[in-house]
């Protein structure tokens, strides 16, 4: 049952969970990280995503234990709050204000009811200045409290939160940043300092790049560029500090952490490896190689028979004690860039795109999950910075999903260009794509588009390239045994007047094809290959191309370089219409008529939908994200919906999916549920009723659905509650309207339904009355009765006889 729906934006997922550390519960059964504006609850055993803290509006960027409470966690937010949770439960608990962005948390044991928070401090200059602040967290019985208490305790420090960090269960903090380390003792309220020389005698880089502090000795650990690790004692002294240095990793020194027991020292770095040093050994370590992405925070858990490794490619690895890998947690791997379009897969319903080096990734979108991923490239990836490794960098699916065609790349910055077409076969047995066809001189040069045809009858592919000609793939017959071949071959070769070509689209029908040319469209018959027709438009490049569907099959859409948004009438092959608008991406919709175009201008991206049929746009929604949206897909709904308002129609058979910098984000349709349909109409009734002027008897003060006294009932945790039978009547008599006057107009309206039923009866009996009698009559029920609807009328009978008594029971009983 839909009646009206909105039209919202909102984040489905793909969010970073290895911006901060993750940290285990103490019992090592959960393990929590920061993924977006909310807090993510896995499970050790299983992998599994539990359930998400949702309560901030901006990205979480820091969570910590509650040391007094080991079942909650605080987590800070770029939007100026820090929140206290019951994870089990997944319940907020408190807010607290601070009113300043948050960058980071730390918490210590022998500081109760404070919190140290990351601020940045406002100053004048391009680069950005952080503070460590102290804030006590009042103590109050409402769930949002603004904390005014902040006293600062470090000024200047590094904005990498991983350069900070409490000894000894918090009786000092050390903070690194460049080239000094500072240690604050907060009883002696001092600060100790020790530089390091820019480059030792080898040439070595000696800046800070992480730092971690002993639980139990006065020793803290730092990490450098250079790859070496120093051990400082004795720091409690200005001069007789003394420091033993370690050296294995490489590169610089991403991570540092000691076990709880201090037995031992895990470092990590680019070389995606973990490497466990045992303390008081020298250089005595092992090694966990070949984690994935670069290592960047390691955590462990309170008794140290856990350890989790945040990785670069958006990953969580769960390791044992005995260096044994128990459970990854994957996210939605963007890397440097996504290179590839966003694809559904058709069996899978999917999404696809570039994960990891040399990979594709399968992403559930349903679950926000990663599935698997397809090594595509088929070779090991080094993580050293500057080497030049193949990449993905095309993907195309046919309309069946049976065929995966792939583009892979290596020599993108020098003139060495080499690259692969590779066509995929899906198999049955094992439900996975298996490699069918290599090209290796698929073309002269870099390959710029490919899609597959429409049609299900016959499998094509067609590739375009800066050689100036596009390719025709398919499956041909052998010329000896005149049997179907099982790989691929090229069956036609185009061009046009040496042009570059830009784009290339088939139609809905799979019997045309339509490929750009630099300013010039040209249609092509696939059966014959022979050039039907060209399309020439105003000066610009044309940077999308896409054809109409279903009833708009007739028509072809272009963008331009010169921010022309045009449409082609392909029966009278001259421009339909054409508009002035910057498109940076131009999505159809594969099951209806409608096309969605991003907009970028005045630094936010606007959407409009439109049919090619009508320029007039069905949807428009401005300032739909701050950055420039290069990637977006349709998603078929599972189960179509049945919105009856024309500006969400668009929205009945897909979902909208685009893809940002920080996070996946949806344009879901929100219907309107039965539930809605009880509660929200009761609400505008409810309002219409409060600004109305009330009776004269009902003098009983009513609560408002938004006042301060039913919000926090309805929000605060229910294990801090009074039993529910203290609160039951209170709470009934607060949303109690007042019956008095309900009563009156009750009785009122028996009368008026009893003199209307007399006067129908006499009216049958006295037919041959006489007429002015009539008109009496009628004239003296209009006095009595007022103008009411058949529809009031039958509400009103309702209403009278629907039974109240329970209700009246409820107020009466006692505690």
């Amino acid at each position: 049952m839909v009646e009206k729906s909105d039209i919202r934006v909102v984040r489905c997922g793909g969010s970073k969970i290895n911006l901060r550390p993750s940290i285990f519960s103490v019992d090592s059964r959960f393990v929590l990280c920061a993924s977006g504006d909310s807090v993510k609850v896995y499970s050790t055993r299983t992998e599994e995503w539990l359930h998400s803290l949702q309560g901030h509006t901006n990205q979480v960027t820091g969570i910590a234990l509650n040391p007094t409470n080991h079942l909650q966690v605080y987590s800070c937010s770029a939007d100026g709050t820090v929140k206290l949770w019951d994870f089990i439960d997944g319940i907020l608990i408190k807010t607290f204000v601070i009113g300043y962005p948050l960058f980071a948390i730390c918490l210590s044991e022998k500081h109760e009811g404070i919190v140290f928070l990351h601020l940045s401090m406002a100053t004048g200059s391009k680069n950005e200045t952080f503070q460590l602040v102290a804030v006590h967290l009042p103590k109050s019985a409402e769930q949002e409290v603004e904390a005014k208490e902040l006293s600062a305790v470090c000024s200047n420090i590094s904005s990498n939160p991983s350069c900070t960090a409490f000894g000894r269960g918090g009786e000092f903090i050390a903070f690194a940043r460049h080239l000094q380390l500072n240690v604050y003792f907060f009883r002696k309220q001092k600060t100790y300092s020790f530089s390091l020389k820019a480059t030792d005698k080898k040439g070595a880089k000696n800046a800070f790049t992480c730092v971690a502090c002993h639980p139990t000795d006065d020793c803290i650990a730092t990490g450098h560029e250079d790859g070496k690790i120093r051990l400082w004692r004795n720091f409690d002294q200005k001069k007789e500090y003394t420091y033993s240095t370690q050296h294995w990793h490489h590169n610089a020194v991403n991570t540092l952490c000691f076990t709880p027991e201090g037995t031992h020292l895990l470092s990590g770095g680019i070389e995606s490896v973990l490497v466990q040093w045992k303390y008081g050994a020298g250089n005595k370590k092992e090694f966990l190689p070949r984690l994935g992405g670069a290592i960047l925070h390691i955590s462990a858990s309170s008794d140290g028979q856990l350890f989790c490794t945040s990785h670069s490619d958006n990953k969580l690895t769960v390791i044992e004690s005995s260096f044994k890998v128990c459970g990854a947690i994957q996210g939605l791997v963007k890397g440097d860039d996504v290179l590839t379009d966003l694809m559904i897969d058709p069996r899978s319903k999917a999404l696809v795109l570039n994960g990891k080096p040399g990979h594709l990734q399968f992403y559930s979108l349903l679950r926000d999950k990663h599935l698997y991923d397809l090594d595509i490239v088929q070779q090991e990836y080094i993580y050293e910075a500057g080497l030049d490794q193949f990449e993905v960098v095309k993907a195309a699916f046919d309309i069946k999903g049976s065929w995966l065609a792939t583009v892979e790349e290596r020599g993108q910055k020098s003139s060495d260009l080499e690259f692969f077409l590779k066509l995929w076969a899906f198999d049955e047995k094992t439900q996975s794509f298996v490699l069918n066809t290599t090209i290796t001189a698929a073309h002269t040069d870099r390959i710029i588009s490919m899609c597959f045809s429409s049609s299900e009858e016959t499998t094509m592919l067609v590739t375009t390239a800066e050689d100036g000609q596009f390719k025709a793939w398919c499956q041909g017959a052998d010329a000896d045994t005149q049997q179907d071949q099982n790989f691929w071959s090229c069956d036609f070769v185009g061009s046009y007047h040496n042009l570059k070509p830009t784009n290339c689209s088939f139609s809905a029908d799979s019997s045309l094809l339509a490929v750009s040319f630099q300013e010039v469209i040209t249609i092509w018959s696939p059966e014959t290959w022979e050039m039907l027709t060209t399309l020439c438009q105003p000066p610009g490049e044309i940077r999308d191309l896409c054809f109409g569907r279903l009833s708009c099959s007739k028509y072809l859409l272009g963008t331009t370089t010169r921010n022309l948004l045009c449409c082609w009438n392909l029966l009278t092959c001259a421009l339909e219409w054409s508009t002035s608008v910057e498109v940076s991406k131009l999505q159809p919709d594969p099951l209806s008529e409608n096309v969605a175009a991003f907009s970028y201008q005045s630094k936010h991206t606007d959407l409009f939908v439109f049919k090619p049929s009508e320029p007039r746009p069905l949807f428009t929604q401005k300032n739909v994200c701050s950055e420039k949206v290069h990637r977006a897909v349709f998603v078929p709904r599972e189960e179509p919906l049945n919105n009856c308002d024309e500006s969400s129609q668009w929205l009945n058979r897909s979902q909208l999916y685009f893809l940002t910098q920080n996070m996946l984000v949806i344009d879901d349709s929100v219907s309107v549920t039965p539930f809605y349909l009880l509660l929200g109409k009761h609400r505008q009734q409810q309002q219409k009723l409060n600004s109305t002027p009330s009776y004269s008897g009902a003098d009983k003060p009513q609560h408002t659905q938004g006042s301060a006294t039913i919000k926090e009932l309805l929000h605060t945790p229910a294990h801090v509650l009074p039993a529910a039978s203290v609160l039951c009547s209170m709470f009934v008599n607060s949303l109690l309207i007042s019956n008095t006057g309900v009563r009156e107009e009750m009785e009122s309206s028996e009368q008026e339904m009893d003199s209307e039923k007399e006067e129908g009866d006499s009216e049958e009996e006295m037919e041959a009355c006489d007429s002015q009698q009539e008109l009496r009559a009628q004239g003296s029920v209009d006095e009595v009765m007022p103008k009411l609807s058949k529809a009031q009328e039958k509400e009103l009978k309702r209403v009278r006889k629907t039974d109240f008594s329970w209700m009246a029971g409820l107020i009466d009983s006692k505690p």
